[in-house]
């Protein structure tokens, strides 16, 4: 594997894959986008994604909320803490990617973030990660991010569809399963570096995404690099009103390996703060994930989304590894 920085020379031309048709499902430019995801998803694994039908103006709404979150006083945002729910405030150093299969990580990830979920009215034992959301006291901030969360939720959905659809599988098999998903929305924080890179210091380590769809807004200073066919650390150019988008393990594992989670990882900015907002979007907690009907002989076992969810939170985060 050869290693890049985040000041490197060329950039790995990202595929740009045009949204508009999504809504069209019965025209001919639909089924264009499901030959063109399937193309791009089971090679490169990342794409820059326009035409998707957020608006701007909520984006940016979404970034100036977390804006104003990270600059809060820390003991207002400790006071918000990460809980046994995975909501609230992840503080600088408390999260490390041990699973990652990619290096031996020993050093934390250099980041801190907001985590917002599903807004569930009480927790519900039988459902794991059920819970109301930790809130802030600014102004127009739980507003601003339960409206991106739906937006999100809905594209998210059109999206698996389309993903399904990409892999020869009849979407129906699956489709309920996100009816109630497990979303995941993070406000990011990268604090700048003001040296060199230096190897295994990251803002976020090498790693794969565990879930279905990662759909990331991200601002123009840059840092994210994913791993090309080339086994190369690339840059991730920043376009204006795009999202990032890349499938993760269980989509892998619902297409038979058909679809491919790819490397990625962010190198903290030199004298620049990077913020990005992940949308994670994934199915609800008690889904058993296999590979589905008509993509061939399995080459994966049957997990239970919730077991393989709760093993990757106690290795990566110190809040899960603390619990009773």
């Amino acid at each position: 594997m050869k290693s890049g920085n985040s000041e490197g020379e060329a950039l790995h031309p990202i595929p740009r894959i045009d949204l508009s048709a999504l809504p069209q499902e019965r025209s001919s430019d639909y089924f264009e986008l499901v030959e063109e995801f399937g193309r791009v998803f089971s090679t490169i694994g990342f794409a820059l994604v326009v035409n998707h039908g957020i608006p701007s103006s909520l984006v940016d709404r979404v970034f100036e909320a977390s804006r104003q979150f990270h600059g809060l006083p820390i003991e207002t945002k400790m006071s918000l803490e990460l809980n046994h729910l995975h909501r609230g405030y992840i503080p600088i150093n408390t999260s490390t990617d041990v699973n990652s299969k990619f290096e031996n990580i020993e050093n934390p990830n250099q980041s801190a973030s907001f985590m917002m979920m599903r807004e569930d009215s009480h927790e519900d034992p039988s459902i794991f990660l059920s819970g109301p959301n930790q809130w802030p006291s600014l102004e127009g901030f739980r507003e601003t991010l339960e409206t991106y969360h739906r937006s999100m939720k809905e594209l998210g959905f059109q999206l698996m569809k389309l993903a399904v659809l990409s892999f020869g599988a009849e979407p129906d098999e699956i489709l309920d399963a996100f009816h109630t998903p497990t979303t995941w929305l993070r406000l990011l924080h990268y604090p700048s570096r003001s040296g060199a890179f230096q190897e295994g210091i990251y803002g976020s380590a090498p790693h794969l995404d565990f879930g279905c769809l990662t759909l990331l807004a991200q601002d123009e200073v840059g840092g994210l690099q994913v791993l090309s066919q080339e086994e190369e650390w690339v840059d991730v150019p920043y376009i204006a009103d795009s999202f990032v988008l890349n499938v993760g393990e269980m989509l892998q594992r619902l297409s038979n390996g058909f679809l491919i989670p790819t490397p990625h990882r962010v190198i903290n900015p030199k004298n620049r703060e990077r913020y990005s907002c992940p949308f994670f979007y994934d199915p609800h907690v008690n889904t058993v994930i296999k590979p589905l009907k008509g993509t061939g002989n399995p080459k994966f076992k049957p997990i239970l989304f919730s077991e393989f969810l709760e093993n990757e939170l106690k290795a990566g985060y110190l809040r899960h590894q603390t619990e009773a």
